[in-house]
């Protein structure tokens, strides 16, 4: 078969429908241009170049440069990124970070690796996963005081005791307590300086914190980042067991928030588990024009009465609904407390 023949109906795979071809197997971005004739899946360039570094499990061709054989079209043509899709993620945890195309390399990485040279989510497999283990304990790269040097130290995350612990050196006392519920976790490369940079963020004291830390094996700190999101997902599942997975029909929608106090960010999520944030409000001082009050806005009706809160801005107002009065309570303190600072 000439090459031109065999891109057109190379072409031809990539559109069909029915298959998951339009969009890479393992980012999801859209428009792949590369191959594995070994999975019969199709890839993004950047998804590509780790498959390069897997040569036992997935080889790689570009569907506009390289020449393919009759056998290897055939081949492509009896599986699809769906197929694949069934196969290698059938089992995916509801808390593993699932990359996206504009994920930093290790994620991608490993998410990679975990698929098709570990097999970790295959339908077959019976053994435990590593992150969804009631403790993981190990040693992390943690960027000290000063901000001048990394130090190695324990970490513990504990999921049944709600809590990650971190000791000093040589220390058999924890040097902080941090509990789950304020716990998050997301890859700062460029901000840390590693290539397998993680920032730990929690709250105490009403003041936001941050950990920097890194560790040499991608897979390591990747398990860790996951870890910490199975840990997340188990309090939620816990401290809210009746909280349904769609949102609300009202007008108002189910938003995780987070207070940044140090940097007077009120951010909110779609999902608690998300990495990034959908959106901020910048919360600004009292004698700027900023207020919270606990009340909702004249002409607003509910069905069923919820506590509410309404964050006045110079710009606008924003009207939040929460569980229950201690909830509000507890929100109204703390942004009145942001609001009240100098």
């Amino acid at each position: 078969m000439d090459h031109e023949r065999s891109k057109a109906l190379l072409r031809e795979l990539q559109r069909a429908s029915g298959t998951g071809n339009d969009r890479c197997a393992d980012c999801g971005r859209p428009g792949p241009e590369w191959a594995s004739y070994k999975l019969g899946i199709l890839v993004c360039v950047n998804c590509s170049g780790i498959h390069r570094n897997l040569p036992g499990i997935t080889r790689v061709k570009s569907l506009v440069l390289d020449f393919w054989e009759n056998d290897l079209i055939e081949f492509m043509k009896n599986h699809g990124n769906l197929c694949a899709k069934a196969k290698y993620e059938a089992k995916v945890p509801p808390y593993y970070y699932i990359p996206h195309s504009d994920d930093c390399v290790v994620l991608r990485e490993q998410w990679i690796r975990a698929k098709y040279e570990r097999e970790e989510f295959v339908a077959t497999r019976v053994c435990q996963d590593p992150c969804s283990a009631e403790n993981r304990e190990g040693f992390l790269w943690k960027l000290g005081q000063g901000r001048r040097q990394f130090h190695k130290r324990k970490f513990l995350l504990s999921a049944r005791e709600g809590v990650m612990k971190y000791y000093g050196k040589e220390s058999t006392v924890p040097k902080a307590v941090i509990s789950v519920e304020t716990l998050n976790a997301m890859f700062q490369e460029w901000k840390i300086g590693h290539s397998h940079g993680l920032q730990i963020t929690y709250s105490t004291d009403g003041q936001t914190r941050n950990l920097f830390v890194y560790h040499e094996s991608g897979k390591e700190i990747v398990d860790w980042f996951n870890a910490i999101r199975a840990a997340r997902y188990h309090y939620l599942r816990t401290a809210f067991p009746n909280v349904p997975e769609h949102e609300h029909k009202e007008a108002f929608k189910g938003r995780w928030f987070s207070l940044d106090s140090q940097e007077r960010n009120l951010m909110y999520f779609k999902n608690p588990l998300d990495e990034f944030a959908r959106g901020q409000i910048f919360i600004g001082r009292r004698d700027e024009g900023y207020e919270v009050r606990p009340e909702l806005p004249k002409g607003i009706r509910l069905k069923k009465r919820k506590p509410s809160i309404i964050l006045v801005t110079p710009g606008r107002e924003f009207v939040f609904l929460c569980d229950n009065d201690e909830k509000q309570k507890e929100w109204i303190e703390a942004l009145d407390g942001v609001i009240s600072q100098n």
